[in-house]
């Protein structure tokens, strides 16, 4: 059975996706590096509010680096999809170690 206290997360590519407000988090924490996405703007379309300006950065999780030091890539996309596809392509070849 399944501990009570263990959450479950949204996951893309088999990678947690969380949420917290406009930003956004995708890797696991445990890992070397993470994707930070910070929705810049929305629109509205059909009455439901869409993401349209999304700031990506790809970022270490080294606690010993300063917060400048540790944002290895960035990048401002137009829409979340946009922004997700290019934050799992960078994340994939990070870890790979072939960035």
């Amino acid at each position: 059975m399944a501990d009570k206290n263990e959450t479950k997360f949204l996951t893309y590519k088999g990678k947690p996706l969380v949420r917290s407000g406009n930003t956004l988090y995708y890797g696991d924490m445990s890992d070397e590096y993470v994707v930070m996405m910070q929705i810049l703007s929305v629109k509205e379309i059909d009455g439901t509010d869409m993401a349209q300006k999304v700031s990506v950065q790809l970022l270490s999780t080294n606690a010993d680096l300063r917060p400048k030091e540790r944002v290895i890539r960035k990048s401002e996309k137009e829409g979340l999809y946009n922004a997700i596809d290019i934050g799992s392509i960078w994340l994939e070849r990070a870890l790979a170690g072939t960035m």
